[in-house]
């Protein structure tokens, strides 16, 4: 794919394009609706146009938006999975937040060669969200690019959005979450060294750091999940697993952190990039009175991952 910043107006291109604009965070199954339709558009070359942070956070420091439910390198591996061509990821500021969509459309869209434009019905461009998709039409016709507005995709008669689905992870229903997603949700990171204390107890876990803290956090807990390995050349890996996101309150942890016991699984994954999808939510995260009630515990929450597993 094609990666292309934009820190003011985008280079002059004469490609000629089918333009899909929008946050994209998570790339969930109302984008992959507009993608679909876009796609359909023989005229020109797929691309995205998105940001590099959300809007909320930089305009309002609106802390339910300060982390992605992709990072931008996740979220362009989804988007070329969806048949994107060229991907324009606007770095935005609060400089960029004071382009009207006048000047949006005006002096920067008419910078390239675009077909057509698609976007969903909620869609808002300029200053202030000053503008819709009534605007957007009006405004692209003075350059002659057709617009396409796709209505909201809806899972029983609610809308499939990204607050949606942060909402959903920040509860722990991550279930209901990849149902809106299409896919389960996903973190990424590298594995790091950690204290090796479920090493000792017995369950030795990985812990994942890195590119991991750009993520909406899950809700503190034991989660059933899938750990994906890149092995480099050899491909990837994967493996059932228990997931730990949280605090560890048996061992006063102060900071949040995930980490996942591999089942079946013995090696060294330091420094390896894993994947970790939250299939299913286990338990509450809780305070054990001591290590030896936390591996009672482990050893049920293994033998409840294990009966899960071998039933999906």
């Amino acid at each position: 794919m094609e990666y292309i910043e934009i820190t003011s107006k985008p280079p002059e291109d004469s490609t000629p394009i089918v333009l899909v604009i929008g946050k994209f965070d998570g790339v969930h199954r109302g984008h992959s609706q507009l993608l679909h339709t876009a796609s359909e558009f023989q005229d020109g070359m797929l691309t995205v146009m998105s940001f590099s942070e959300h809007p909320s956070w930089i305009v309002k420091k609106d802390p339910a938006y300060d982390k992605s439910l992709t990072p931008v390198h996740h979220k362009m591996e989804l988007l070329q999975n969806d048949g994107v061509k060229r991907f324009y990821n606007i770095h935005f500021t609060k400089d960029y937040a004071q382009i009207t969509a006048k000047e949006f459309v005006l002096d920067h869209l008419s910078r390239l060669n675009i077909k057509h434009i698609v976007v969903g019905e909620g869609f808002h461009l300029g200053k202030a969200r000053e503008s819709d998709t009534l605007d957007l039409i009006r405004l692209c016709k003075q350059i002659g690019i057709p617009v396409t507005v796709i209505p909201l995709l809806k899972e029983v008669g609610e809308k499939i959005d990204s607050t949606a689905i942060r909402s959903l992870i920040k509860n722990g229903e991550v279930v209901a979450a990849q149902g809106l997603l299409g896919r389960p949700y996903t973190v990424r990171g590298n594995v790091i060294h950690g204290e090796a204390l479920g090493r000792t107890l017995g369950f030795p876990t990985i812990n994942l750091g890195g590119e991991v803290a750009q993520y909406v956090l899950p809700k503190p807990g034991v989660y059933l999940g899938i750990a994906e390995i890149v092995n480099g050349d050899h491909g990837q890996e994967r493996r059932n697993a228990l997931i730990s996101a949280g605090y560890r309150p048996t061992v006063e942890g102060e900071t949040y952190l995930i980490e996942a016991y591999l089942l079946d699984y013995s090696g060294d994954l330091y420094e390896k990039k894993v994947s970790l999808s939250f299939v299913s939510f286990l338990r509450e995260e809780i305070k054990f009175s001591d290590l030896d009630e936390l591996v009672e515990q482990m050893k049920l929450d293994e033998r409840d991952a294990f009966v899960f597993f071998e039933n999906v």
